[in-house]
C-alpha cells in the first residue's frame, strides 16, 4: 500500500478531498474512493472498466504487454509444463503442489466425478433441442439440493468440499448434457483416466464398447480448459464474486457465472468464430469478408482477432496455435473446408499491415473454435467447455472474497428518471 493521496476538487464541496493512492505488486495505482459517499457523491464509471472492485491475489493481466500471470506464473509456463488440475490447485491455494500434495488433489478430484442419480431427471425435463448452457445453469445450481451438509460457507472445509465437488463434477454435468441432446445414454466417469480423458470419454464413448481418446487430443483438451482457467475480474467472475457477496452458496454463485459467460459478448467468441466462417462459406470469399471487416462502415467483423484486454499477442493464443496443428493432424481433418477458411484468415492476419499494425492478431477462441470442431464438439457446447474449465477460477475467487472481510456488493448509479411526482386516479388519466 502506499502513503499518497489523490486530492479532488469539486464545485460546492469545501476544501479539497483527500483520497488514498492505494498500489499493488503489479498493475496501475488504485484511488481509494470509498470516502466520497460521505460527501454524498459517486463516482461514475459504466462497466466498471476503471474501477477495481476488490483485492485480490489470484490472476494478473497485462494487456499492453500480452502478459498473464496465474499467482505469478506466466500463463505459457503452465501449459506447456502443468494440467489443469495442479493449475486448478494453484488458483485455490496459492501455490504449486508438491508430488505427495498432487496426488492426493488429483485422486480427490476424481473420487467425485460421479454426481447423484437424481439428477438425471432433472435432464429429462430439458426438451431434446435446449441450449447446453440452459442445462448447466439449471443442474449446477440444483447441485445445492444434494449437499446440505457442506454449505456453511464460513467453515473453510465446507468450501473446499465444495471446491473439489464443483472442479470434479463440471466435466461429467457437460458430458451429460451433450448426450441428452443427442438421446444417447449418459456415460459413467472412468477415474482411472485423467480428467480431460474422462470428459471426453463421457462425451463420445458408448456403453457398448470401450472408448479409446487419442492421447494428443486428451492433452488439447487438457490444455483448453487450462488457458481458460481464469482471466481476472471478467465479466462472469465478477458476477460469482457480487453472487457470493450476498452470502449465497457455492452451487448459486457458479451457476450465475455460467450464466454471464452464456452472453455472447463473453463466452460465446469461439461459437461466433465457427459461425463466421460458416458464413464465409468457401475460400473464394475470403477477399470479400476481409475487405468487408476493413470498412467502418460495413457492420461484418471479423470474430476471433484481437482482443478487448490483450493490445498485444493473447499468450493463450500462442500456445493454442501449435496445440491447433497438432489436433488437426491427429484427427485427419486438414481439408475440412470450414478448417482451410481458418487457416487462410489466419495467415491473413498475420501478415496483412492492416492487421498487423491494428494488433488483431488471433486470439484464444479462434484457435480452440477450430480445435473443438476438430475433435467433434458441437458449436452449442462451445461455451459448455468455456464453463467447465472456467469453474476453478470462478471457485477460486469465491474463496478468496469469503476467506477475508468482504462487503455485500452495491453499485450505485446515476439516476435521470421523473423527480417525485402524484399518482394520476385512472379515470383521469
Amino acid at each position: 500500500m502506499s502513503d499518497k493521496k489523490a486530492l479532488l476538487t469539486v464545485d460546492g464541496i469545501d476544501g479539497a478531498i483527500e483520497m488514498p493512492v492505494l498500489s499493488g505488486t503489479l498493475g496501475p495505482e488504485v484511488v481509494d474512493v470509498s470516502s466520497l459517499t460521505g460527501k454524498g457523491l459517486f463516482t461514475y464509471d459504466p462497466g466498471f472498466v476503471s474501477t477495481a472492485a476488490c483485492e485480490s491475489k489470484i490472476t494478473f493481466i497485462d494487456g499492453a504487454k500480452g502478459q498473464l500471470l496465474h499467482r505469478g506464473y506466466p500463463i505459457e509456463q503452465l501449459a506447456e509444463q502443468s494440467d489443469y488440475l495442479e493449475t486448478c490447485y494453484l488458483l485455490m491455494n496459492g501455490e504449486l503442489p508438491d508430488a505427495k500434495q498432487k496426488k492426493e488433489y488429483v485422486d480427490t478430484i476424481l473420487s467425485h466425478t460421479m454426481v447423484h442419480e437424481s439428477l438425471v431427471s432433472f435432464f429429462k425435463g430439458f426438451r431434446y433441442d435446449a441450449h447446453p448452457m440452459a442445462m448447466m445453469c439449471g443442474v449446477v445450481g440444483a447441485l445445492a439440493s444434494f449437499y446440505h451438509d457442506s454449505l456453511d460457507i464460513n467453515n473453510p472445509e465446507h468450501r473446499e468440499i465444495s471446491a473439489h465437488r464443483l472442479i470434479a463434477k463440471m466435466p461429467t454435468l457437460a458430458a451429460m448434457c451433450f448426450k441428452h441432446s443427442n438421446g444417447q445414454p449418459f456415460m459413467y466417469p472412468d477415474n482411472s483416466r485423467s480428467y480431460s480423458e474422462n470428459f471426453l470419454h463421457m462425451m463420445f464413448g458408448n456403453p457398448c464398447e470401450s472408448s479409446r481418446i487419442d492421447p494428443i487430443v486428451a492433452k488439447a483438451m487438457d490444455i483448453i480448459f487450462l488457458l481458460h482457467a481464469d482471466h481476472e475480474q471478467n465479466a462472469s467472475t465478477s458476477t460469482v464474486r457480487l453472487a457470493g457477496s450476498s452470502g449465497a452458496n457455492p452451487f448459486a454463485c457458479i451457476s450465475s457465472g455460467i450464466a454471464a459467460l452464456w452472453g455472447p459478448a463473453h463466452g460465446g467468441a469461439n461459437e461466433a468464430v465457427l459461425n463466421m466462417l460458416q458464413e464465409i462459406g468457401d475460400e473464394s470469399r475470403i477477399d470479400e469478408f476481409v475487405k468487408r471487416a476493413k470498412d467502418k462502415n460495413d457492420p461484418f467483423r471479423l470474430m476471433g482477432f484481437g482482443h478487448r484486454v490483450y493490445k498485444n499477442f493473447d499468450p493463450r493464443s500462442r500456445v493454442m496455435q501449435g496445440i491447433c496443428d497438432e489436433v488437426l493432424g491427429a484427427m485427419g481433418v486438414e481439408h475440412d473446408p470450414l478448417l482451410k477458411i481458418a487457416r487462410k484468415l489466419e495467415k491473413i492476419a498475420l501478415e496483412d499491415d492492416y492487421f498487423v499494425e491494428k494488433k488483431l492478431y488471433p486470439n484464444v477462441d479462434f484457435y480452440s473454435g477450430i480445435i473443438m470442431k476438430a475433435i467433434g464438439i458441437p458449436t452449442d457446447m462451445f461455451t459448455v467447455i468455456f464453463a467447465t474449465g472456467r469453474t476453478a477460477g470462478w471457485i477460486a475467487h469465491w474463496n478468496e472474497m469469503i476467506s477475508n472481510p468482504y462487503r455485500i456488493g452495491r453499485p450505485r448509479q446515476l439516476y435521470t428518471g421523473y423527480t417525485q411526482r402524484d399518482y394520476i386516479p385512472l379515470d383521469q388519466r
